[in-house]
């Protein structure tokens, strides 16, 4: 049995799962959790994959291995290999006056075109552009720049800071892949290269592309190094033996990793037209695409895929949370809510509930708040209330993926995951609302479970097709007066 590995390193943990790389089925899993904060130090997630490893058995048997990562987010390291300052996570708002100042500064058309992003606080360049302004001197001694699979990669291979790793700081041997790095706001996944003109316009600096096998002391003052961008199913290698990953051998592929979203692709096998709706604390759509996407609005980030294809993406703040709070609200679990969802008519007797409980970023309002339409006293009760929360929550993810098609993407089909996923009333509300077959696929790693596709299309040089196991199929059943109802109130 040939198996392989796949990483998930998560904002909140890192999951590990060895998987049989000709059929898919996981044999073994461990798991270890992350720190909390919007600002982590690597090395807790170094920590947290050796703890993973361990609990997974070991890598000894393992043939290939990828990292998918949590998204954008800020590793900058200076010429010592060394973290110069705790990471900045995607979720950290900090940035979000240098995101505005960067789309100022070159035009929100102008970054859609060439990047395929407009800023928002979570992409890397804006967490650059606020460490070139409110940390000078951290700014001055960056000399690379990664993300965190990136730099998760680096070290599985052997690299690292000096006196910390076998290999010491190889800045050049830096890799990452392209559905990560379109996600900097300053590199393009429709050219495959970095917009360097972007990445100096952000920190202030100019960069490179690192080179494996440049001398050391060549490259210190000739740009900060950018990770190199593998394809699909490119790899490097174990170069070295770590003490912290003692069961990993020297000679092991790595594959390029991915991004979260992108990962969750390939583990769910999405393939053109094939669009996932995840519900968890917050909401994504995102669809596989053939051609790049460019948004100037911003509602849409035009990511580059795991695949070779693209990812346009619509990202919500109000999902599972919603159904939390409506469930709360009329004194019930998740089931119960469900069943009172179930027992109302498509459309809640003409309740609508517009879910902006904490404000939105998708529509763009920060600072508005869930507001309740539609209440006579005969339509107050609380089965249209229940399913009034779910149609909201699934109108407002509609609404993304009306923008995500409105740029020409196709979707003809609904791969439901998360932790919603699994109530009746989302998975059949879904399929009146989006009107399109839902397949709602067993929970499971999809990340790490992409990550490990990656490292069996490293090894073998062809993309696994592993089957999926399907909790739930629905027939698209279109009702339009849903958002017909809630596209009324939103204009209003």
């Amino acid at each position: 049995m040939t198996l392989v590995a796949g990483v998930d390193s998560s904002t909140q943990s890192c999951k590990v799962l060895i998987v049989d790389a000709d059929t898919g089925r996981v044999v073994r899993e461990g798991r270890a959790s992350h720190p909390d904060g919007t600002e982590v130090d690597p090395a807790a997630w170094w920590s947290a994959l050796a703890e993973a490893v361990d609990a997974a058995g070991g890598l000894a048997d393992v043939d290939a291995i990828a990292i998918g990562g949590q998204q954008h987010g800020m590793v900058a390291l200076d010429a010592e290999g060394r973290v110069i300052r705790d990471a900045l996570l995607w979720n950290d708002t900090r940035s979000a006056a240098a995101a505005a100042a960067l789309t100022a500064e070159v035009g929100a058309d102008e970054y859609a075109r060439r990047t395929g992003v407009v800023p928002v606080a979570s992409f890397t360049a804006t967490k650059l552009r606020w460490l070139r302004d409110a940390e000078p001197e951290n700014a001055a001694r960056v000399a690379a720049v990664a993300l965190p699979h990136d730099w998760l990669t680096w070290r599985l291979r052997g690299y690292g800071p000096e006196g910390e790793s076998p290999l010491g700081p190889v800045l050049d041997e830096l890799v990452t892949d392209r559905s990560d790095a379109s996600g900097t706001a300053y590199f393009s996944g429709a050219t495959g290269e970095y917009d360097l003109d972007l990445f100096e316009r952000a920190l202030g600096r100019p960069a490179r592309v690192a080179q494996p096998g440049r001398d050391a002391d060549s490259v210190r003052f000739s740009g900060v190094a950018l990770p190199r961008v593998l394809g699909p199913a490119e790899s490097v290698v174990v170069d070295a033996s770590t003490p912290a990953l003692r069961t990993l051998r020297p000679g092991t592929l790595v594959g390029a990793g991915a991004g979260d979203n992108a990962a969750a692709a390939l583990g769910l096998d999405a393939r053109e037209g094939d669009v996932v709706v995840s519900i968890g604390t917050s909401g994504t759509v995102f669809a596989v695409s053939p051609e790049p996407v460019a948004d100037s609005s911003g509602a849409v980030a035009g990511f580059a895929d795991a695949s070779g294809s693209f990812l346009p993406l619509v990202a919500t703040l109000n999902a599972a949370r919603v159904l939390d709070a409506v469930a709360r609200l009329l004194g019930v679990d998740h089931d119960e809510l469900a069943e009172l969802a179930l027992a109302a008519a498509p459309g809640a007797g003409g309740v609508v509930l517009q879910p902006y409980f904490e404000g939105e970023r998708t529509p763009n309002l920060p600072d508005a708040t869930a507001s309740l339409f539609g209440l006579t006293l005969a339509s107050t009760t609380r089965e249209n209330l229940a399913r009034a929360a779910v149609e909201g929550m699934l109108c407002g993810l509609a609404d993304g993926l009306d923008a995500v098609t409105r740029l020409g993407v196709p979707a003809t089909s609904i791969r439901l995951v998360g932790g919603a996923a699994r109530s009746r009333a989302v998975g059949a509300v879904a399929a009146q609302v989006f009107g399109l077959p839902v397949v709602i696929p067993e929970p499971g790693e999809y990340v790490a479970r992409g990550a490990a596709v990656q490292a069996a299309w490293a090894l073998s040089g062809t993309r696994p097709e592993w089957p999926i196991d399907t909790w739930a199929e629905l027939a698209a059943d279109l009702q339009p007066v849903i958002r017909a109802q809630y596209a009324a109130h939103a204009a209003g």
